[in-house]
């Protein structure tokens, strides 16, 4: 199965529609399916669950940057930095790699133990 997000105002993803493989056979295809399905003139952007297109599998809220041809999630915190490559947003501070869980603290910009 193909999977299309519907880009709206400012290229935030409105929706996320699936068309089989046999009617998306391009990437237009499915666009040009969709379009006739809904009678309209949308923008629409393959996007794929192994992030082969477009980087991330695109979701509510996402943003597409045209630039970087990927889907972008929300920033969740304003000390995350985008990393370029995978267009993910990354702490300032790595996670400690362990079997323990942790939550990000955005105020003293650290990593909290969850008991």
């Amino acid at each position: 199965m193909a999977h299309f997000a519907k880009l709206g105002k400012g290229n935030i993803i409105e929706t996320v529609e699936v068309v089989s493989n046999d009617i998306a056979l391009t990437e237009q295809a499915g666009v040009d399916f969709l379009n006739n399905l809904y009678n309209s003139r949308d923008v629409w952007k393959q996007t794929s669950y192994n992030g082969n297109i477009r980087k991330n599998f695109a979701g509510i809220g996402y943003t597409y940057d045209q630039t970087r041809d990927a889907f972008i999630p929300p920033k969740p915190f304003n000390s995350w930095t985008l990393n370029e490559t995978t267009c993910r947003w990354e702490a300032p501070v790595a996670k400690p790699d362990d079997d323990n869980r942790y939550t990000w603290n955005e105020t003293n910009q650290t990593w909290d133990l969850v008991e």
